[in-house]
């Protein structure tokens, strides 16, 4: 539930159910839905999610940085081969390019294409490149494959783990010499060598339960941790983590579609005040021999450890742990030589602290960066490696978002923060000593939402930027004056088809709540508004902790949509209702804790009464609202705690009661089970089920890891015994995404949009 769309799916559930299923073809659309191809001012679901696919946002990449800062490399399509790809040099000011791998070096004997690149890296000294081919999906993403190591100098292509390993190494990484590379393989961890191919077992104990390397389902979902071993500096040692998932509930998922019989998959799965895995910490030579454990604390199973990285000295790791409330974040230092451990920093909080990816270290590593709400706002701090010192870089009534990287040659940080509007971010840097005022790099005629990735010595930078509406343009800055060295990819074909079509500029505004409380929204009005007529309003929400919804940045898929809707006679909306992680101070993100789906629910209610206050060409009778994941629930929420104000929901991937969900997600915004029950009962949206009044389609597919089918059933149920109607759409053996099988998106927003014309019509009201 950390990411706004990783929706979910579901199947039927066995036995009789008066539903209305919900399926393309079911009743005949409008004739205004319909479009001639050749209105190019009118988007249709075949142009937004048909094999065509006219508005696809244009990539560009995967793009590394070399260590030595003589340029970046990049993947282009080869001129010799179809579907294949060259490793490219740029040279950051000139621009100069050089082939370094081309797409001819890598064919295989007796082969006749070359292996297809889905990423690359490469050794610091750019002699060595790995490759990462023949992906196969684990639960989020393509993380297991195939790895190659191309030799630039000899021109040899070697294959890691040998021919039998075909698809089952993991997060293979070069040494920093360039001479080993370990992997994950099976739950446990090995180094290759690469001048004779030697393999070293580092771990042995790997196994269903024991996981060596890589972490436990719920840490990949809520930490984002996939790759878990790190090299130290030197390449003596790697610093790895370790899973016991042994006494972890586990969940099952069953296909029944891909084979005669159904195929079972079982995982650990710690639903919430149940067993966590146990996890920990340790250090062993790259050669192999004992692992040296950290214990930093005596509950390894009530702990987490969620970040993990080597100080500049190769001798100690420093890890980010916290206790099972989430409260308290402490950042341990471990030496790798007798394992012990030193507590550097601590922060603590009433509700919860956050975790922080990025931590750089300044100074040549005496320092560290680091990010703390301890004032009421997160601050931008300089951390002592030596002590508990803070150093506080960024004082004011604002919120650092992101730290972004430092130039020690400069003596700066550079961060993303937008004090004046939190829908936006902006690049800022800041002197490492505390002293002078922070001043804004991103220009100032760019409003919008920037990001930034710095180059090893901070001085170059791949510049993205968007605006709502507006989709991304990538270029190449030189910092800190933030000059345009070349565009590398603007989205022109896009541009231009978004010209053409017929819309009104999108409105961003708030939403005064009463009580000093104002909501940050946007809305999209249709092409021909008239505000003597009386519109349909549509909402689009998420409303979790986990995510800012209304944000001035390129939607995307479902901005164009929503944009379609619009030229079919809707208002869409969004709210972000307090508790959103929007830059707008500890307190407004912290007000939510133990309420999670009250007080969000109870916002978003508010600020559609104060709408209809405001807006007279809002149809009262027609306000529809949908979501996926969080924002399924809190559709759920919706239109079950306010009968009288929500016609209709439509509610994807949702929880609907929140024991069901995951550790790690839900007690850190909502406590323990056992200490806060009624808060977990009022916030579940099964629990207000029996006041359905409205229209209600429910979206699962069957085979969402994530948010299991369970809370479909779950809710299923509890309709039926209150006699409430509803309609289902399942989506067999899709994930939370409900991305998969040829055709799947196209039909998935089909169905949204025919559920929205017979149950939300459209057509404007005197």
């Amino acid at each position: 539930m950390n990411k706004l769309l990783r929706w979910v799916g579901g199947r039927l559930a066995a036995g009789v159910l008066l539903l209305e299923i919900v399926v393309v073809g079911l009743w005949q659309a409008p004739a205004a839905v319909a479009q001639a191809p050749a209105d190019r001012s009118r988007l249709t679901l075949d142009r937004l999610f048909g094999k065509g696919r006219e508005f696809k946002t244009q990539g560009w990449g995967p793009a590394h940085w070399l260590k030595d800062n003589s340029g970046y490399t990049t993947l282009e399509p080869s001129e010799s081969f179809k579907d294949a790809s060259d490793v490219v040099r740029y040279a950051p000011e000139s621009g100069q390019r050089e082939v370094l791998v081309s797409s001819a070096s890598l064919i295989l004997p007796g082969a006749t294409e070359p292996l297809k690149i889905e990423d690359y890296a490469w050794s610091d000294d750019a002699k060595k490149l790995l490759l990462f081919t023949n992906s196969k999906r684990v639960w989020r993403q393509a993380t297991r494959g195939d790895y190659w190591v191309f030799d630039r100098e000899r021109r040899q292509l070697q294959q890691l783990g040998g021919p039998a390993k075909s698809a089952t190494l993991m997060f293979a990484t070069l040494s920093p010499d360039g001479r080993a590379v370990a992997y994950v393989c099976a739950n446990n961890l090995y180094v290759q060598q690469l001048d004779n191919l030697r393999i070293t077992r580092l771990t042995t104990d790997g196994s269903d339960t024991v996981i060596n390397g890589t972490s436990d389902w719920v840490y990949e979902e809520e930490f984002d941790l996939r790759n878990g071993f790190r090299w130290s500096p030197d390449g003596k040692y790697i610093a790895y983590w370790q899973f016991d998932t042994s006494g972890v509930g586990r969940f099952s998922l069953i296909d029944n579609t891909d084979t005669l019989y159904p195929v079972v998959t079982s995982y650990a799965y710690p639903k919430v005040g149940t067993t966590n895995s146990a996890c920990r910490v340790g250090v062993v030579k790259a050669t192999g021999g004992r692992t040296r454990w950290f214990r930093a604390n005596a509950d390894p199973r009530n702990h987490y450890i969620p970040k993990m990285e080597w100080a500049r000295d190769a001798r100690h790791v420093l890890f980010q742990q916290l206790n099972r409330l989430q409260n308290t974040n402490q950042v341990i230092c471990g030496d790798a030589g007798n394992g012990q451990t030193e507590v550097l920093l601590t922060d603590r909080d009433d509700t919860w602290v956050e975790v922080f990816d990025d931590w750089p270290w300044i100074e040549g590593g005496k320092r560290f960066l680091w990010l703390s709400e301890r004032d009421g706002w997160q601050h931008l701090y300089a951390a002592s490696g030596a002590d508990q010192r803070l150093t506080l870089l960024t004082p004011g009534a604002y919120d650092v978002t992101t730290i972004v990287g430092a130039d020690d040659k400069l003596g700066c940080a550079y961060f993303l923060a937008s004090p004046d509007n939190p829908t936006q971010r902006y690049l800022y840097r800041v002197s490492l000593d505390g002293s002078g005022a922070v001043a804004r790099v991103s220009p100032p005629d760019q409003p919008g939402t920037h990001a930034y990735a710095l180059s090893p010595d901070s001085r170059w930078a791949f510049h993205t930027y968007s605006r709502f509406g507006q989709p991304p343009v990538i270029e190449l800055v030189r910092l800190p004056e933030h000059k345009v060295v070349r565009v590398l990819a603007d989205n022109a074909v896009l541009r231009g088809r978004l010209a053409e079509l017929k819309c009104v500029t999108p409105e961003f505004f708030r939403v005064d709540i009463g009580g000093g409380v104002q909501l940050d929204a946007w809305c999209i009005k249709p092409p021909d508004f008239d505000p003597s007529r009386r519109y349909p309003l549509l909402f689009h929400v998420y409303g979790e902790p986990a995510d800012q919804s209304v944000r001035d940045s390129w939607g995307g898929d479902g901005y164009l949509w929503h944009v379609m809707l619009a030229q079919q006679g809707y208002l869409v909306m969004d709210v972000d209702n307090r508790g959103t992680p929007a830059p707008r101070g500890r307190a407004w993100r912290r007000s939510i804790y133990r309420q999670i789906g009250v007080l969000a629910s109870a916002d978003q209610a508010a600020a559609t009464r104060q709408i209809l206050k405001d807006r007279p060409y809002v149809d009262p009778a027609r306000i529809g609202i949908w979501g996926a994941s969080g924002g399924g629930s809190m559709s759920l929420n919706a239109i079950f705690r306010y009968p009288d104000l929500y016609r209709t929901a439509m509610a994807i991937s949702f929880v609907c009661n929140q024991r069901l969900y995951d550790t790690i997600y839900q007690e850190r915004y909502m406590g323990l089970p056992a200490d806060n029950a009624d808060g977990y009962a009022n916030g579940s949206p099964i629990t207000f089920a029996h006041q359905l009044q409205g229209n209600l389609l429910l979206v699962y597919g069957t085979g969402d890891d994530n948010c299991h089918y369970q809370n479909c059933e779950l809710l299923i149920n509890e309709l039926i015994k209150h006699n409430k109607l509803f309609s289902l759409m399942s989506y067999p053996n899709r994930t939370h995404s409900i991305g998969e099988g040829e055709n799947t998106r196209r039909h998935f927003y089909e169905t949204l949009t025919q559920y929205l014309l017979k149950n939300l019509p459209p057509n404007p009201a005197p």
